[in-house]
Order: C-alpha cells, then structure tokens, then sequence
C-alpha cells in the first residue's frame, strides 16, 4: 500500500502577541522535556517529532530585517 505524499506548504501566519508568547513556552517546553510538540497553524494540525533541529535565522534587506525561530525535520 503506497503512502500518500504531501502537497507542499508555505504559509506565514500572524498571532496575537500573547498567543505567540503560549505557543513559544509550548515549544520550549517540549524541546527541554524531549517530546513530540503538536501545534496548529493556520488550521492544520503539525507534529513536529523529537528528532527536529531547531535553528536561529537573521535576515537582513535594505528595508527590512527579520529573525525566524526555525524547526525542521525530514518526512518520514
């Protein structure tokens, strides 16, 4: 039986500051109890294993700059 591949995904969703500050202590916790961290974004259900690695990105333009906390695995 073949497994369904995944359509890919790029979404950028904005969170009220509180509800980013609740999902970020979520991760954190997670990642400092080595656990799977479920999170919903943008109403699809992600489940991000224990196996990610979590990296810092800066980016700097002429008219902007950014930092993104990133967490990525490969598809199983």
């Amino acid at each position: 039986m073949a497994t369904a591949r995944k359509r890919k995904r790029d979404v950028e969703k904005t969170y009220p500051k509180k509800q980013f500050i609740e999902k970020l202590r979520r991760l954190a916790d997670a990642l400092e109890n080595d656990e799977e961290f479920r999170i919903q974004i943008a109403g699809r259900r992600i489940y991000v294993p224990v196996r990610a690695i979590v990296n810092i990105e800066h980016e700097r333009g002429s008219k902007d700059e950014e930092i993104e906390f990133q967490i990525k695995w490969k598809l199983e």
